[in-house]
Parts: C-alpha cells; structure tokens; sequence
C-alpha cells in the first residue's frame, strides 16, 4: 500500500511538471521566426552550407527562436527573381553578387570593375573598411540588410572553343549577368551581350543563344557547364563579390539580441563561406577536367586589361569618382 502511494505521488509529480512545461513549450514553438531563404545551388555547395552554419550558431545562442528554411536548387528562381521575392515578403534572406544587387544600387559596381582587385585579400580588407560600411548602409535603405560580404572567387570566361586573346572574342554571344557594367566591359570585346538568368543558361548555351560566359571556378562546375563551355580561359577579371543578406522588414521585426546574434553568426558564416569558397574551388577544376573541360592561359594580359580599362572610365562617376577607384586599387 506504501509503494503503491508512492508511486501515485511520484506519477502525479511528473504529471504536474508537463503541464506546467507545456505553456512554455508552446510559446517555444509559436515564437519561432520562420525564414525563408533561397540558394542557387544544391546542399553540398557553400552556397547551401553557409545557412547551416548560420542556424547552427543562431540555435546555440537562440534555441527555437528561429526556423531556418533552405530552399535550394533555385527552386525560388534565379538571382534577380529572389532579390525581388525579398523585397515583396516571400523570402527572407539569401546570398546574392554585388553584380545584381546593383540594380538597387549602382554604386556597388565599384567592387566590379574588371582587374581592380589584386587578389581576395584585397577584396576583404576593401569590404571590411570605409567602403564597406558605406555600401551596407545604402543596401539597408533599398530594402537589404547585410549581414556581410563574401567572396564568390575570380570570374573567368567560358567558350566553347579555346579563348585566348581578346580579339578572338570578336561576334561572338555572350551570356552576362543583367549588369550594365558587364554588358560594357564584354561590349568592348567585340561580343553581343546577352542578359540571361542563371538557371536558364546551361541551355542558351547548348541551343546557341549564347556562345560563351563569364562565371567563377565553383559555379562552372555546380551548373556542369563544363558540358556546354569546356573550355575555361583563367582571366581572373572580376572578383565576384556577393553578400549574405536578410529582407528589411523581415530584420525590423526582430528584437536587439536577435539581430545581435543574427548579425555575429552572419560575419562568421561569411568566414566559413570564404574558405568553403577556396576549398570548392579546386574541388571544381577536378570536376570539371574530369569531364571535358579544358584550363588555358590567357595570352597578352596587357590587351586584356585595355580592353577592360574603358569600363573604369564609363563608371567613374557612378561609383563614386576615379580618385576613390585609384585609392582602392591602392589599399594594401
């Protein structure tokens, strides 16, 4: 009779504990934010991994204030398509280039300007200054709060026959991201610029839309171009810079240590994607030589960098003056 009173006391303990749990259990779960965000490729690209890394180390801090919805593939379009689905509401965060986004903002083709940057370093310690910070805060009042930039890594072209001197470009169509500062830099090649969405171009390349590109070593190979454009001309032109930001309303909702958190985890994401960025990278020259592709070395840098030279000058004053280009070109 003793045990079996003990027992009924210890049940009705327990019994007691769930309920008074259950209250907070709920507010747990309606309280978790859902976001929505978008990537361009599948789960095992840094695309994809970075937003596992960011809701791994919001959840640390944050348990079940957030649910982290990664929609891959490009299932919610290309990058254009995204970018306009966060400003209406339906995502809520995602990556994008510098290169779209400039849409908004023109004054972000500065980070675009072919052979401006040296090497990566020179983009981070670019973005990470004064430069950097302006940018953020204009991106903020067109509806994009960064979280930080990130490094794509180095453009190069894409054709489907060796590539190596400028003038051999000469009539042919090229696929560009929808940028007018891509559109003159490869109209000053000699080549018909062709705006095409990313998720369309394997096949404007394989139906003869389109003759070549321009794309970094990770995408080459995450798209299987390698299948359509084997042929990769190592030019280096244009560091792809990108960020990972959040939609305006989405962040304005948030609490303070909410955007704290959010905005920590963002800038080590951005960490963690750049060295994904370098690791994929030679992952995806394997890849792609595996299966036809061809590597070559540009010929006569000098003409290549002529070439590009008119694009600094016919964006001078939108980006903010030739003084600010030259005074980039000299950060060291």
């Amino acid at each position: 009779m003793i045990k079996l009173k003990r027992r009924r006391l210890l049940t009705a303990t327990a019994t007691a504990a769930v309920a008074l749990a259950a209250p907070n259990l709920v507010r747990a779960s309606t309280r978790a934010k859902t976001i929505t965000i978008a990537s361009l490729l599948g789960e095992d690209k840094p695309e994809t991994l970075v937003w596992l890394k960011i809701r791994d180390l919001v959840e640390s801090k944050l348990p079940g204030e957030f649910r982290f919805n990664v929609v891959k593939n490009s299932a919610l379009g290309g990058e254009k398509e995204v970018l306009e689905g966060t400003r209406l509401g339906s995502i809520q965060a995602s990556l994008s280039t510098v290169s779209s986004l400039s849409g908004w903002l023109p004054e972000l083709q500065i980070l675009d300007l072919p052979f401006l940057f040296r090497d990566a370093d020179h983009v981070r310690k670019t973005v990470d200054g004064q430069l950097g910070h302006d940018l953020k805060h204009r991106l903020a009042a067109q509806g994009f709060v960064v979280g930080d930039f990130i490094n794509y890594g180095a453009r190069h072209l894409l054709t489907k026959e060796p590539v190596t001197r400028p003038e051999q470009l000469a009539g042919k169509k090229i696929r560009v991201i929808q940028s007018p500062l891509h559109t003159t830099l490869w109209s000053a090649f000699g080549t018909t610029p062709v705006g095409i969405p990313i998720p369309e171009t394997y096949n404007a390349l394989s139906s003869g839309v389109a003759d070549a590109m321009d794309l970094t070593k990770s995408a080459y190979a995450g798209f299987k171009l390698y299948e359509v454009v084997p042929y990769m001309t190592e030019t280096g032109h244009i560091w792809a810079s990108g960020v990972i930001f959040y939609a305006a309303p989405f962040w304005k909702q948030l609490t303070g240590e909410q955007r704290t958190v959010l905005g920590d985890a963002s800038r080590e994401g951005a960490r963690y994607f750049d060295r994904l960025m370098a690791e994929d990278e030679a992952k995806s020259v394997e890849q792609a030589l595996g299966h036809g592709g061809k590597i070559v070395a540009p010929e006569t840098p000098d003409e290549w960098r002529k070439g590009a030279r008119g694009t600094w000058e016919r964006f001078a004053e939108t980006v903010g003056g030739m003084p600010l280009i030259e005074s980039v070109q000299q950060i060291t």
